[in-house]
Order: structure tokens, then sequence, then C-alpha cells
């Protein structure tokens, strides 16, 4: 038995190609119409109400399962504790690489759980406002590395997730602007009692971070009931960050009071060169370094083809 066949049998991983993947979604219908589905899609991904059916149809129902099931054991810890304890909201962590179309992916989640009855109310959560303000960054030496775990506020992150988990009835998160590339000053992200949260972001399959003297390390991860990893190649999620940044040019970019404003008057090849120049500085080795590395921690694992289309899903064996 070679050693590839080996590492494949043992992978604790059930590995199902989109044919198979979609055999689940069979007679469930697509709750959205073309045009939300197109409102959903970001700049530059592949979506379209086939996948939708083929892949996050049947997503979004194991979700609910998984769902029901912890409810399930919520009562039944109730039962052997002979206590009544509320059960707290379903957490659901997404990660993926910049331009791999993990907000995409959060998005049409949050829409598709919210249709099922058993979770209508849904809320998303970006681990974006936990960034620290430019101004901190800055002071920080941090700018170029924005993004990368050491730019976040990861304690108040942490505490927000959480409280989330403990049952409290209001949760305030910080607001993020891309327009303005910044924390909005006395901006507010308010989740109140959800059936489900999700959580976006680069880092939030990183492991807990142990320091010397540390009583308790915790991961965000260790608060997440489900997660998942959007995973490309290197190489077509370089290419897919370059076309966004393009053409963004005549979209965010073209408006004057973006904080990207100056690269809207660049041309085809300077933007390209641009594009290229922050990716393998800033995102390409954040990627390789941070993001990517936490796959393997995820449970479910979205991989996509070329084109941005999903061409296998990955679940973790349980």
């Amino acid at each position: 038995m070679s050693a590839h066949t080996l590492n494949h049998r043992v992978s604790p991983f059930v590995e199902l190609d989109r044919q198979t993947w979609s055999r689940l979604s069979n007679e469930i219908d697509v709750p959205l119409t073309s045009q939300e589905i197109e409102n959903l899609r970001g700049l530059g991904d592949r979506l379209d109400v086939e996948e939708v059916r083929e892949v996050y149809l049947p997503l979004s129902r194991l979700l609910t399962l998984y769902d029901a099931s912890s409810s399930e054991l919520n009562a039944s810890t109730n039962a052997f504790l002979g206590e009544q304890h509320a059960r707290t909201p379903f957490v659901v962590g997404i990660a993926g690489s910049v331009a791999a179309g993990k907000s995409t992916t959060a998005r049409l989640l949050r829409e598709l759980l919210s249709r099922w009855p058993s979770t209508p109310n849904v809320q998303l959560v970006t681990t974006d406002g936990f960034l620290y303000p430019n101004a901190e960054l800055r002071r920080r030496g941090l700018m170029d590395r924005k993004g990368f775990p050491e730019s976040y506020d990861r304690r108040a992150l942490l505490r927000f997730v959480a409280e989330i988990k403990s049952g409290a009835a209001e949760v305030r998160a910080p607001r993020y602007s891309h327009h303005t590339y910044d924390i909005v000053p006395g901006g507010e992200i308010v989740v109140t009692r959800p059936d489900v949260v999700i959580v976006e972001g680069l880092n939030v399959l990183a492991p807990a971070k142990v320091r010397p003297g540390d009583r308790a390390a915790v991961a965000l991860s260790d608060f997440f009931d489900f997660s998942i990893y959007v995973d490309a190649r290197i190489s077509d999620i370089e290419r897919w960050y370059v076309e966004r940044f393009q053409a963004l040019r005549t979209s965010a970019f073209a408006d004057p009071g973006s904080y990207f404003h100056r690269y809207a008057d660049l041309s085809d090849e300077e933007a390209r060169e641009t594009a290229l120049g922050i990716w393998r500085r800033i995102n390409g080795p954040n990627l390789v370094e941070n993001v990517q590395p936490t796959r393997g921690r995820a449970r479910l694992i979205l991989s996509k083809d070329s084109d941005h289309s999903i061409r296998r899903v990955l679940l973790r064996k349980n």
C-alpha cells in the first residue's frame, strides 16, 4: 500500500465531489430568486441558482441538523443536571483567504438559514470590526500587516463571542467600513438573541495563542458549533484578487471618499502591478503563514475550482 493511499484512507474528512453532494438537495426548492442571489454575490464571485441548489442548500440543511442536535443535547444536559438552562445561539465560523469568496458564502448562508423554520433569526458578524483602528495600527507599525492576527483586538473578539455563547440578551460589536478602510467611530453592530450567529473572518479558525504565564488559552473556534473553510489554489486566489482590484477602479475606488480612490485612475497594467504588489507583500504571506494552515481545523471545507465554482466538499467525520 502506497503512502498516498494510506494517507487518503486515514483522512479525518469524507470527500464528496459536487455531483455526489448535490444529490442531497433533491426535492428542496431554492428559496431565493435569481436577483436575490445576484445581490448576495461578491465582486468576482461565481454564484448562480444552480450552485445555490447543488451546494449551499444541502449545506444549509446540514447546519439545521447540527442545530437541532445541539438543541437535543441541551435538553438532555438539563435533564441530567436537573436544572433548566436556556439554549445558547448556534455559532458558525467561516474562514478563508481574502478574495476566496467567504463573505459571499456567509451572506448566502445567512439568507438560506433564515428561511428554515427552525432558525428564522440569523445574524452575521465579520471580524473586520475587531481590527484595531488605523490610527492604532499606525502607532504599532502594523498598517502593512492589516489582516494578520496581530492587527486584531483578539481579547475583544473572544469576549464578544463568549458573551454570545453565554446567552447574553444583547451583545455589541464595532462596525467596520470598507469604504473608509477603518472602524466607524461610534458605529456598532448589535446582536440580540439570535438562533444562529455566523462569524466570518480570515483568522477565525486560528488555534489558541499560548503565552508564558497564561492560566488558560482559549481559541475563538472553541465557541463554534460548526466551522467552514472556503478553499482554493493560491494561484487562483491571487488572480481573483487582481481581477477584483481592477474591477473596483470603476466602482468603489471611483468614489472620492474611498480610502482607495488614489487607485481609480490607474491603467490596466498599473492596476495589475499595484494589486500584485499588495498581494505579494500582505495578503499572500498572510494566507500562507496564518490562514491556510487553519484549513484542517474546519468541520467542512468548500473547495473551489479556478472559475470560483465549488468542485468538492470535505466534511469532517464525527
